[in-house]
């Protein structure tokens, strides 16, 4: 053990980790699949007169470490995991993907290589059960709230007690879709393609939506018609051209040989897709760039892109969609168990409800009667539909107007004053402060002075927090334009959290853990001199055996993209937008049941996203760049 203490940091004072799972917190399960043998090619192995190069085991099999026959080493390694399938797919030609290449002659370099082989091979021996639970991180265990998906995480300090006005928004906030809506709206836009731009009629049965292709935070390049990915440093991390991934090559030399745009190119080519909404035009610009490339049909691809951008913008002002889902709640609608229960507790602590909507009243009146009740109404201080924002912040002079609540019609009359149980549309932030006189900031008098600015109310200031869950429709500009705290509604942590705690993604992620420091140690072996041949060909080797690692975590995910938080493993710009814009962010609005309104949330380490920190020490470094 004290060997083991040198070269890796192992806490003893767990009374319930065993011996091999002393070790595991840093070293992979039993139910994870080959990638080493798979993807090394013989070449590699053998020099041109057919012989085992130096370094590589000539056997490379778990029946090498035990003596034990090949046989016996498959038979005892199935009988130790609770899912054969998942053992089996460790072997590939008789092969268990555990072995490491070796040096030729650096012997010390030799031992970090055994040892590290070693851990791996041991902690094979646990069952799936036991590797599940010797792999977990400890906050799993010790505290299950904490840790669970229905935390709200902190990106910066907030102090609920201070916060005197909370705001929401709508769609896919506080309520949210099943996947029967993005499907409707892929299919209205793929008949305005055939009906206004003569598209084939082919595609009307031929393309279907797949929920399992697109995430948020990615971009369409309107010159290439590729759906892009960007890291927090802008750099395109990963393309695809419909269906087919953009080859690493196409992609320095469409982005000038380092992957990225200048400022100026991607305000001109890149259209963001940042919303829930927007997967269904993702996955219908891949569909039909693939459908034209697979009938040999020329296309431009800025035309394309631009039809579908105008198909899909169509379909939603239209409000076709918007009349069926109203019509059909519980189709379309999600259940909100604990909405009216959060709205409630948030109301009888003191604070100000506003609710803020870029969608119609009608629409929202239905949705809303659905999660909530008939009488919805009574929770919120001040209804807002069809705010248009972000236009709603930044404009100064658009008046409010009221909606009549039997008719549906909106009314002419001046609005002076915010009534509450009324339903106003359209205005301002300004035109908000100068329609309420709540005396909400401590110390102060309720000013209606708007010559004095929106700095002396509480409407602008970190008193208000507003939920939303587009970006920079909801939350950018009240961060950046009036200080307000935001939180952002991210379901995708929820399920990303839950495929993160699952043995095959935590035992790959303490697999690439255990690599990358045995990369460090064996520099540290190295030593300061010049790397030789063969000291560079073993880091690429290793280098090469954590990508493909990191390939398998982000398939894990069950999409093309892997992570909405990672860009081939270094941050997104979506995270990285959610770290500079919103205060908070969490899976649902559920989640606030959880805690006091006066709850005091602090961020987790400044470096990564809460979430991440929960759950991995994840390596920034890009071997591809």
């Amino acid at each position: 053990r004290e060997q083991q203490v040198q070269f890796l940091p192992v806490d003893f004072q767990d009374e319930n980790m065993s011996r091999i799972g002393c070790i595991s917190s840093l070293l992979l399960s039993a139910t994870t699949e080959a990638f080493v043998s798979q993807n090394r090619s013989s070449s590699s192995r053998h020099d041109s007169a057919g012989k085992i190069r130096p370094g590589f085991s000539s056997v490379g099999r778990v029946s090498t470490l035990f003596a034990i026959s090949e046989e016996q080493a498959r038979q005892q390694f199935e009988q130790d995991t609770t899912n054969g399938a998942a053992a089996k797919a460790l072997y590939n030609n008789g092969e268990l993907t555990m072995t490491l290449p070796r040096h030729s002659y650096e012997e010390d370099v030799n031992a970090v290589l055994e040892m590290s082989e070693s851990f791996l091979r041991e902690i094979h021996s646990l069952s799936a059960s036991e590797a599940a639970e010797a792999l977990m991180p400890a906050c799993h265990k010790d505290a299950p709230q904490a840790c669970t998906s229905e935390q709200v995480f902190a990106n910066s300090y907030v102090d609920l007690g201070r916060v005197d006005t909370v705001g929401f928004d709508y769609d896919y906030t506080l309520v949210t879709y099943t996947d029967e809506l993005l499907e409707m709206i892929y299919d209205m836009s793929k008949e305005r393609l055939v009906e206004k731009n003569s598209y084939p009629k082919e595609i009307l049965d031929e393309l279907k939506f797949d929920k399992n292709f697109s995430i948020r935070g990615l971009a369409v390049d309107r010159e290439t018609g590729w759906i892009c990915q960007l890291s927090y440093t802008h750099k395109v991390a990963v393309a695809w051209e419909g269906r087919e991934k953009v080859s690493r090559e196409l992609l320095m030399k469409q982005y000038t040989g380092k992957r990225a745009l200048t400022p100026r190119e991607r305000k001109k080519r890149l259209k963001p897709l940042n919303d829930l909404f927007s997967m269904a035009e993702c996955c219908l610009m891949a569909d039909v760039i693939q459908f034209f490339k697979d009938h040999n049909i020329p296309f431009h691809a800025r035309s394309v892109v631009n039809d579908i951008l105008s198909a899909i913008g169509s379909t939603h002002i239209s409000g076709n969609f918007h009349r069926i889902v109203a019509d059909n709640p519980s189709i379309y609608f999600e259940p909100k168990p604990y909405l009216a229960s959060v709205l409630q507790t948030l109301k009888q602590s003191g604070k100000k409800l506003i609710f803020v909507s870029n969608s119609p009243f009608w629409y929202v009146d239905a949705g809303m009667k659905y999660v909530v009740g008939e009488n919805w109404r009574d929770d919120w201080d001040v209804v807002i539909t069809s705010a248009g924002k972000p236009l709603f912040y930044t404009d100064e002079q658009r008046p409010f107007r009221e909606v009549s609540v039997n008719t549906e019609r909106i009314k002419f009359k001046k609005i002076d004053k915010l009534q509450r149980g009324d339903v106003y549309t359209e205005g301002c932030l300004k035109e908000l402060v100068r329609c309420t006189d709540w005396d909400i900031v401590k110390g102060q008098e309720s000013s209606k002075d708007i010559s004095a600015g929106l700095a002396e109310t509480s409407l602008a200031s970190p008193n208000v927090l507003y939920i939303g869950d587009s970006l920079f429709a909801d939350l950018v500009d009240a961060k950046r334009e009036f200080g307000w705290t935001t939180a952002a509604v991210t379901p995708e942590v929820g399920w990303e959290l839950e495929k993160a705690r699952q043995v095959e993604y935590l035992a790959a992620h303490r697999t690439i853990d255990l690599l990358l420091h045995t990369i460090r140690q064996i520099q540290y072996k190295l030593g300061n001199k010049a790397r030789s041949a063969e000291d560079n060909i073993l880091l690429d080797q290793l280098e090469s055996m954590v990508s493909k690692w990191r390939d398998r975590q982000q398939n894990l995910l069950g999409n093309p993209f892997g992570s909405i938080f990672r860009a081939r493993h270094q941050p997104s710009l979506f995270a990285h937008s959610i770290k500079r814009y919103c205060d908070l962010y969490m899976r649902s609005i559920a989640d606030l049941r959880h805690y006091s309104p006066q709850h005091r949330f602090y961020p987790e380490d400044s470096r990564l996203l809460s979430h991440e920190m929960r759950t991995s020490d994840f390596e920034c470094w890009d071997f591809d760049n």
